[in-house]
């Protein structure tokens, strides 16, 4: 024992092991009252991880050339040791990462989590969300399957659409004229080294964030305003580890039994999480008959599919659908409302926030179908919706009958 303190004398000596320990652990006081939606954080750190691990194994034997992309991921399912495991893996997780970033972030949007002092917190968590998404695209091409190709050739076109300098943005994320080789390994380096390292520096810079001014609640009540006056301890605080530590080991073990049963039984999730048409090699001169992004990003293609174009060109759409996205850093600001949870928020807010869940979520299924005039009007209505939450949340937050915010938790 006293070999193993000298050790750790040593190491303290010369790197801060101790009072990291300390600050972001032992002695990092969160609020007792942390619910089932506070899993969500720990959880998304757990799928990163992973993601990174399967994605080395894979990136071991895949191959970025368009002439044997496919076949290389044919070869890690069918010959490489365990590699049907670890590509399922890699795949589900892409899916699991976006379930347990929107549920994080419908922790947010339901506590007042963006709200002061956190704004800072909120801005490194929609970065981490861009970041994702873009980490997501790129990863998404390189199977080489139909879907895969089709896919990126419609998102990238997109770019067509601005006006000016469309074509040439476009012609630099593919880094030729048209999507070959030169966007295969161009998107594997960006998904494989440079992405990840953005996502870790983010989520980093996150978790600092949140340590610096502290966790929110469900009662959304700052504890430090209440402490020991001898400790300075927060009265309603308690030490994240080991209490949360052993908390979110239950949210852990619950997520990896629904996560394996995925895996194992239903890796595809019916063609959401892997789509038939990516298990035919990618073919530049067979168009498939629907052409849609993964579930996650079905949401933002709904609301672009449902703007009209404009002088034959796609350009209001791309518009709605980056302000569909951009328009969640800017939340902090746009919330005027008297208190941050939505326990003491009043029916405005709540039947507010209850059409942007449904929106959102209707947007998602209707990104999935092929357009239809009848889904068009659906998917118009249900857009004016979404972007309604947030233009006039400065309004309805702003009006709302609140309750009284307790001074202390209430548990």
């Amino acid at each position: 024992m006293n070999s193993l303190t000298r050790l750790l004398g040593w190491v303290d000596a010369r790197f801060p092991l101790t009072a990291n320990w300390k600050a972001h652990l032992s002695e990092y006081y969160a609020p007792k009252n942390f619910n089932f939606w506070y899993f969500f954080g720990s959880l998304a750190l757990l799928v990163l991880v992973m993601q990174i691990v399967t994605g080395i194994f894979l990136t071991m034997h895949y191959k970025p050339d368009v002439n044997m992309a496919f076949a290389s991921v044919e070869y890690i399912m069918r010959d490489v040791s365990w590699g049907w495991l670890i590509r399922y893996m890699h795949s589900t997780g892409a899916s699991a990462f976006f379930v347990v970033v929107y549920l994080h972030m419908m922790r947010g949007l339901m506590y007042g989590s963006y709200r002061k002092p956190r704004e800072l917190i909120w801005i490194f968590g929609m970065l981490i969300y861009l970041a994702l998404m873009a980490e997501a695209f790129m990863g998404y091409l390189l199977p080489w399957g139909q879907m895969s190709f089709w896919g990126a050739q419609v998102i990238i076109n997109l770019f067509t659409a601005i006006p000016f300098i469309g074509p040439d943005i476009s012609v630099w994320i593919r880094g030729d004229y048209v999507i070959g080789d030169a966007t295969l390994n161009r998107f594997f380096a960006f998904h494989v080294i440079a992405v990840p390292l953005v996502l870790l520096g983010l989520v980093v810079a996150h978790v600092l964030a949140l340590h610096e001014v502290g966790s929110n609640n469900p009662d959304g009540v700052e504890i430090k305003k209440h402490k020991d006056p001898v400790t300075h301890i927060p009265l309603d605080g308690i030490p994240f580890h080991p209490y949360y530590t052993v908390k979110d080991i239950v949210g852990v073990v619950v997520f990896l039994m629904v996560f394996s049963a995925i895996v194992f039984f239903a890796p595809d999730m019916g063609g959401y999480f892997l789509e038939y048409n990516n298990f035919v090699p990618a073919d530049p001169f067979t168009t498939p008959a629907h052409i849609a992004p993964v579930w996650y990003f079905t949401p933002f293609y709904a609301i672009l599919r449902a703007v009209p174009p404009m002088f034959g060109s796609q350009f209001p759409g791309v518009v709605a659908m980056g302000v569909a996205v951009m328009i969640l850093f800017f939340l902090p600001w746009l919330d005027r409302g008297n208190v941050k949870s939505i326990r003491y928020r009043g029916t405005v807010y709540k039947v507010a926030l209850a059409l942007f869940i449904i929106s959102f979520v209707g947007l998602g299924v209707l990104g999935v179908l092929p357009s239809t005039p009848l889904y068009t009007i659906f998917a118009q209505i249900l857009s004016l919706v979404y972007f309604a939450f947030f233009f006039l949340m400065p309004w309805y937050t702003k009006i709302d009958k609140t309750k009284p915010e307790p001074d202390r938790v209430t548990g």
